[in-house]
């Protein structure tokens, strides 16, 4: 990958706050003409530094007002344990995120489910799924405090 100069950096901060922004605007806000800041917006599509543009949407909007984290522990990590892993919760439509992580744990899961009898049915299948899981632990969110996809540019 590239390195990012000042004005990839610039256009990046605005893109991350503002999405929607048409290439003309974009390119005032970076002092460039609209040419050049679009050229430079392809590049770092292509090049995987812009990874999409997204709709935040409410959950409570779509009904799912639980969020829930969850550790998974393995009695295995022998093989190809991590991949058979990754395949089975790759597409668990209610798991938003999922982490291998080092401490006492091997995974992270965030999940956004519509109740707790919904998070009682998913941990179930969760763990019927994992080839060697041994010990879970559930953290239920009472208030969300802050949840941002935006990365602080360093310019």
């Amino acid at each position: 990958m590239r390195t990012l100069d000042r004005t990839d950096l610039k256009i990046l901060d605005v893109l991350q706050r503002e999405g929607r922004l048409s290439m003309t605007e974009l390119a005032e806000r970076v002092n460039l003409s609209a040419t050049p800041c679009s050229e430079r917006v392809r590049r770092m599509e292509r090049e995987g530094v812009i990874m999409g543009y997204y709709a935040r949407v409410n959950p409570a909007a779509l009904g799912k007002n639980l969020l829930v984290f969850l550790e998974i522990k393995l009695s295995s990590k022998d093989g190809d344990v991590f991949e058979k892993v990754k395949k089975e919760l790759e597409y668990v439509p209610e798991v938003m995120e999922c982490h291998l992580v080092s401490g006492d744990f091997d995974y992270l899961i965030k999940a956004r489910l519509p109740e707790m009898n919904r998070y009682r049915q998913l941990l179930g299948e969760i763990l019927k799924r994992m080839p060697a899981s041994a010990e879970s632990r559930s953290y239920i969110v009472m208030e969300e405090i802050k949840e941002t996809l935006y990365l602080p540019v360093d310019r």
